[in-house]
């Protein structure tokens, strides 16, 4: 039962994380749910415009925005990210419960995906071990690749220091 608990929490954080990068950026596809055309092409003319864009950010944001202050507080962009991590969980759980017991034992966990397994990626001189400079350019390599270079929250050169 604790480990049913444990995974429910790791699924909860990565969904937190992934609402408050979906809501802080615009247009930041893989962090937020998923949309597909047919809902950003409000006339159905089969184009999306700028305006439709916008449009379904705008509602997005006022789905959000709980008590219409025009404003997220941590409570609302916490609240969307439980809904989000409730459905991602659901969805984990339904694709690969293969026992249909409603939870996922380790086996039934998936497997690394196309990138392999994430130690070995991390351990690029094949030592059996990762160094701090091994981790430190993984997490550079990942903001490098989802923040384009910046820091969360930091401003352009902010945080990019160089040796």
């Amino acid at each position: 039962m604790k480990h049913s608990h444990f995974m429910a929490a790791i699924v909860a954080v990565a969904g937190l994380a992934g609402a408050s990068a979906a809501l802080a950026q615009p247009g930041a596809g893989h962090h937020g749910p998923r949309v597909t055309f047919e809902e950003l092409d409000a006339d159905g003319n089969g184009e999306v415009s700028k305006a439709e864009m916008d449009a379904h950010r705008t509602a997005r944001f006022a789905a959000t925005d709980t008590d219409g202050d025009g404003k997220l507080s941590a409570e609302e962009i916490i609240a969307e990210g439980h809904k989000r991590a409730e459905k991602r969980a659901a969805q984990m759980i339904e694709r690969h419960d293969s026992d249909g017991d409603g939870a996922l034992s380790q086996e039934e966990l998936p497997m690394p995906g196309k990138h392999g397994d994430m130690f070995s990626r991390l351990d690029s001189d094949g030592s059996g071990a990762i160094s701090k400079a091994e981790f430190e350019e993984m997490r550079m390599h990942k903001r490098g690749k989802h923040h384009k270079g910046r820091d969360c929250g930091q401003k352009p050169g902010q945080g990019m220091e160089q040796n």
